[in-house]
């Protein structure tokens, strides 16, 4: 067994904020004030850390939200603006079918038109849409195990086995970076597993080390692109 994707975590002002705020659009369960837990068994959960820092540029990564129906698409933008998000432009001419939305902390997400085949099947949180190279893509497919679901044209996109939510990277260009990465993965090892020979691992395919975690005993990597993310103590998942 190898490493899993334990959680996606955001930076955040207000924690206790951001969970009423997601918990309420997602319909999860929460664990505590920081913390949504996954819809399903293999799923990841969402975390919402202490950040100083402000936000201070589109995120690198967002979720895209899914709709059974157009009607279903109207009611989730509904119930998102009536927790607090707002609509934003980042660059969409008005065209596509899909609502770019931020939640109160200005963090980007899409509520994902009906009808959309690629993320047929995938749940209601349907992608984690990330700015990355096919580099990444491949790295993350080794990374986690789960095979390459689209490969086409410098984009990527990798699922579980198991179903669920796409990961899914634009390929070139890039954006620009500016400040630290407001959202990252926190990966597991299994109950059994050996931390460091599973950072040894990612090493190998082409991480690199940024430094150990706050005081959790996590080991803070990042991906070829320099997306950081941390590998977890087997205790601490």
């Amino acid at each position: 067994m190898t490493l899993s994707l334990f959680a996606v975590t955001f930076g955040a002002s207000r924690p206790p904020e951001q969970v009423r705020f997601w918990s309420g659009l997602l319909g999860r369960e929460t664990a505590d004030d920081a913390t949504i837990l996954p819809e399903d068994d293999f799923g990841f959960r969402i975390r919402f850390l202490p950040m100083a820092e402000p936000k201070a540029a589109q995120n690198r990564m967002h979720f895209d939200l899914t709709s059974e129906s157009p009607e279903r698409q109207a009611e989730t933008v509904a119930r998102a603006l009536s927790l607090g998000a707002r609509h934003v432009d980042i660059g969409q001419t008005g065209e596509e079918g899909h609502i770019v939305l931020a939640d109160p902390e200005g963090n980007e997400f899409c509520v994902i038109e009906a009808g959309n085949n690629f993320l047929a099947g995938t749940g209601f949180i349907g992608a984690l849409s990330c700015d990355g190279t096919r580099q990444v893509g491949c790295f993350w497919s080794e990374a986690l195990g789960w095979p390459l679901v689209w490969d086409q044209d410098e984009e990527t996109a990798v699922q579980s086995p198991r179903g669920g939510a796409k990961v899914t990277w634009g390929g070139p260009p890039l954006d620009p970076r500016h400040g630290p990465d407001r959202v990252h993965y926190d990966l597991a090892p299994p109950a059994d597993g050996d931390q460091q020979a599973e950072v040894d691992r990612l090493l190998g395919l082409g991480a690199t080390h940024l430094g150990d975690g706050h005081d959790d005993g996590s080991v803070r990597l990042a991906d070829p692109d320099g997306t950081g993310f941390c590998v977890l103590t087997p205790r601490r998942a």
